[in-house]
């Protein structure tokens, strides 16, 4: 685990080289991180030049810090995120989420590919979570706590912001955009489940499996920030259809899906800007769990 001097450290880089914090920040899945390329006024920071950052090595992760404006609202985007099937710890999946706490972040929106596991699911449709399921056995609050960081048990009954999900329910139905809601189940990886484990995951409530996500949801709520998590079906999960599943299968329909996904996000970042906005002023408690 990191230090919380180590923490405060990184934090002050990103103050430096990217200004004020922003209203929320966004890490990027598989095949999304293309829409850091769509903000505005963009100012970089590559992760090799925080101290102690991990380095992404998944295909589609570009590894760096992109912060900007959409619709006049500051937003820091991060083009890359890490896994435990890297090799990496929970607990070094977690330092980036807490640095971006220390930094002023009170809003996290998390995207990632997943597999479908509810066979209502279509490959290309968007699932705003609403809770998850640890099937990995790894959890990033292992070891020692820091209270300046964030309590020893977090309540992890509203991982998922109601309100924010409400937030992004209602931009979706501005935008005619499907969006359904459900449960995602984080398998550890790098090898997609067998038919055996979707069918396990299924019967325990999960609508979505993927690879990531988990981690930094627990890092974030046990800091103190409010949460958001989107993710994109990129196919069928194991044993639902009879044929391979692949990484190129999950870039590709997330590339054919970034127009939509991209338009929907901006719609949340813009709701989340406004209602930053009408905050400003109120005592600080009163506006994180509003």
């Amino acid at each position: 685990m990191h230090s919380f001097e180590e923490i405060q450290a990184a934090a002050a880089l990103l103050r430096e080289r990217l200004g004020e914090a922003p209203a929320c920040a966004l890490v990027l899945g598989s095949g999304l991180g293309g829409f850091a390329d769509e903000l505005e006024r963009p100012v970089a920071l590559s992760y090799k030049e925080i101290a102690g950052f991990p380095l992404s090595t998944a295909p589609g992760h570009a590894g760096r810090f992109v912060a900007g404006y959409v619709e006049g609202v500051k937003v820091l985007a991060m083009q890359g995120r890490f896994h435990c099937y890297e090799g990496w710890d929970a607990s070094q999946i977690a330092f980036p989420v807490r640095v971006l706490r220390a930094y002023g972040v009170k809003v996290l929106l998390l995207t990632n590919a997943a597999g479908g596991v509810n066979t209502d699911f279509r490959p290309g449709d968007f699932m705003l979570i609403r809770d998850h399921i640890n099937l990995s056995g790894r959890n990033p609050l292992v070891g020692a706590n820091d209270e300046r960081i964030g309590p020893r048990f977090p309540d992890m009954s509203k991982a998922y912001d109601p309100a924010l999900r409400e937030l992004a329910k209602g931009a979706a139905r501005d935008l005619e955009i499907g969006l359904h809601e459900g449960v995602y189940a984080w398998f550890l990886g790098p090898s997609f489940e067998t038919p055996a484990e979707i069918r396990m995951a299924r019967t325990l409530g999960a609508d979505a499996v993927g690879m990531s996500t988990v981690p930094e949801v627990i890092a974030a709520v046990h800091c103190g920030m409010r949460v958001l998590g989107i993710s994109c079906i990129t196919n069928l999960a194991a044993g639902i259809l009879d044929q391979p599943i692949s990484g190129d299968e999950v870039l590709e329909i997330s590339a054919k899906k970034r127009p939509e996904f991209s338009a929907l996000v901006k719609a949340i970042i813009a709701r989340i800007g406004a209602e930053d906005a009408a905050l400003a002023g109120m005592p600080r408690g009163a506006a994180w769990r509003s």
